[in-house]
């Protein structure tokens, strides 16, 4: 890796609900990996790095600058920021939507980790990976990588595949993540045997196009049969706020000392405790939780919402 990162720890969760359904709840902290480049950001991120460092021609071809894509609360801008500053690459952040005089404090730390933001509106940010766009963007700034909005690419997925890498997931029956651009997804399946169920927590609403992603982010797998998703469970939509899911976190804090975000993670847990509850799991089960990071997003909350 090109960060040094330490072996993600597993924590095992204890719950008189997990003893009377005799399942075992597990979760990877993928947020403790890093302090900053935290969850599987620091992953997807591993192959376009190398490209932009150490790629054939990469000087020529990229005058190591790295260009890619997000909201005003991106996990993903946050995590290229600083993963650029730290390795000298000069970094340029498409912003889907305008500036505001009261800027995030997601986008004040890309800017404060040296990111040049430019600002697009919500319309023109829909063609981003458009052949026109993009020449666009080469033609204002430059040479540069291009990167996909959550590293959205075969070469993300080879990188969250890495993810499972550093332990042996051999006694889990069932790993669970949630799933926004599905290239962890298609990385965790694209590592582990046919034998593990994979269990996908969509977070945006009607996303019914998993399959086709999988078959461009992992072309060489030709049918995937062990793939569940749970469909229901993007509460009032994609980074959206909700009464019941803060409850829900906050409970999780105090019950397991585990914090989540209410974007990804807290979504995905909700999920698999909710459908322990109604008996989706077989007795036996030994469930896998993928904690992908993303925490950093909390603070665009109200104070007081959490309790963490």
């Amino acid at each position: 890796m090109i960060f040094d990162i330490s072996k993600p720890i597993v924590e095992k969760l204890e719950d008189p609900l997990f003893k009377e359904k005799e399942v075992n709840v597990y979760v990877l902290r993928l947020d403790k990996v890093h302090p900053v480049v935290s969850g599987n950001k620091i992953y997807k991120l591993q192959y376009f790095l190398q490209e932009v460092l150490n790629g054939e021609n990469a000087e020529e071809k990229y005058n190591r600058t790295l260009l890619t894509f997000g909201g005003i609360y991106s996990n993903h801008l946050a995590a290229t920021a600083y993963a650029c500053k730290e390795l000298n690459i000069k970094s340029i952040g498409i912003v889907r939507g305008q500036r505001h005089p009261k800027s995030t404090h997601t986008l004040k730390q890309c800017e404060a980790d040296g990111m040049h933001l430019h600002f697009v509106n919500k319309l023109k940010y829909q063609f981003r990976d458009s052949k026109g766009f993009q020449e666009e963007m080469i033609e204002l700034f430059g040479k540069c990588l291009i990167v996909p909005e959550g590293g959205y690419h075969p070469l993300g997925a080879k990188g969250a595949s890495l993810i499972l890498d550093s332990f042996s997931c051999k006694k889990y029956s069932h790993i669970c993540m949630a799933t926004g651009t599905a290239t962890t997804l298609a990385g965790i399946l694209a590592a582990v045997p046919t034998s593990k169920q994979i269990i996908s927590v969509p977070v945006l609403k009607n996303m019914t196009d998993i399959n086709d992603r999988l078959k461009y982010l992992i072309p060489e797998m030709e049918y995937i049969d062990n793939l569940q998703v749970l469909n229901n469970y993007y509460f009032s939509g994609y980074g959206k706020r909700d009464d019941t899911l803060f409850e829900f976190m906050n409970q999780c804090w105090q019950k397991y000392n585990l914090p989540l975000d209410f974007v990804y993670t807290g979504k995905m847990m909700y999920a698999v405790i909710d459908s322990i509850k109604n008996d989706y799991f077989k007795s036996g089960s030994e469930i896998l939780c993928l904690h992908t990071g993303g925490l950093q997003g909390n603070i665009s909350l109200p104070l007081n919402t959490l309790l963490y």
